[in-house]
């Protein structure tokens, strides 16, 4: 494989465009898009359904292939980032294996897919005391609370050190008090691993927390509409959302928002 240069942008899109033909019409789901992601960037994506936001991380992640235009990812093409193991990719359906303890189905990309020798790469266990589920290596799947699973989602996501991690809407089924603690927690494991994340949401406040900048989308077709920098510290609790600077930015993504 071709080595990763370290002054490529994690993710560069050019004039991206994504249409689905079916029997009763032809749909544009992404219009003319053109981005560029900063390898250790976090950005958030929002917009109202039916944008692209889930498009367009399926497309990096080489699940589909653009219509038009041309995508890089550190440097390689979607597919080679992918055969490289570059890509991570985290559901809102946490989709673990029900026969599987978290540690066996952290275990699974690297019994499946290799890279068990990747420099640098955390070891399985390594990874679950890094979402804060340690204690709970053994447990099954139906054991385990709808965070606790999403948590080992994430820890299976990061087992074959992606430098890119694509999150669509992962804490969406959950409840508000859960939610909130992990939105600090992925803060946390994006500071100590140093990955690039894209992370899909509908939440304007969750959006405005974690990103260092938000990629808003408008719909019909998807097409960006603004982006916006987060001009919040980087240390951030969830006291933040206090702040009259934190309900500045959310009013404007609001506002946004409404045009979209």
């Amino acid at each position: 494989m071709a080595a990763v240069f370290n002054d490529a942008p994690a993710i560069s899109c050019r004039d991206v465009g994504m249409r689905f033909f079916t029997e009763r019409r032809d749909v544009t789901a992404i219009k003319s898009l053109d981005l560029e992601v900063a390898q250790g960037e976090f950005l958030t994506l929002l917009g109202p359904s039916g944008c692209g936001k889930s498009t367009l991380l399926r497309v990096v992640a080489d699940l589909l292939a653009p219509s038009r235009g041309s995508i890089s990812v550190l440097g390689a093409t979607p597919e080679q980032a992918r055969q490289r193991r570059d890509i991570g990719f985290v559901f809102q359906d946490a989709a673990l294996l029900p026969w599987r303890t978290a540690l066996q189905n952290v275990q699974l990309p690297l019994q499946v897919g290799g890279g068990a020798g990747r420099k640098g790469r955390r070891s399985p266990q390594e990874l679950l005391e890094l979402v804060g589920l340690k204690d709970r290596a053994n447990a099954w799947p139906h054991e385990m609370s709808g965070g606790q699973r999403q948590r080992v989602s994430i820890a299976r996501a990061l087992a074959s050190d992606p430098k890119i991690l694509l999150m669509d809407e992962p804490f969406g089924a959950l409840d508000e008090i859960t939610r909130d603690r992990l939105n600090e927690e992925i803060r946390c494991v994006w500071k100590e691993t140093g990955v690039t994340i894209l992370f899909v949401t509908h939440s304007i406040h969750e959006a405005a927390f974690l990103g260092q900048r938000v990629l808003m989308l408008a719909a019909n077709p998807g097409r960006v509409r603004e982006i916006v920098l987060v001009n919040l510290p980087e240390d951030r609790t969830l006291d933040i959302r206090e702040t009259p600077e934190f309900v500045q930015l959310t009013g404007h993504l609001r506002r946004v928002l409404e045009t979209c």
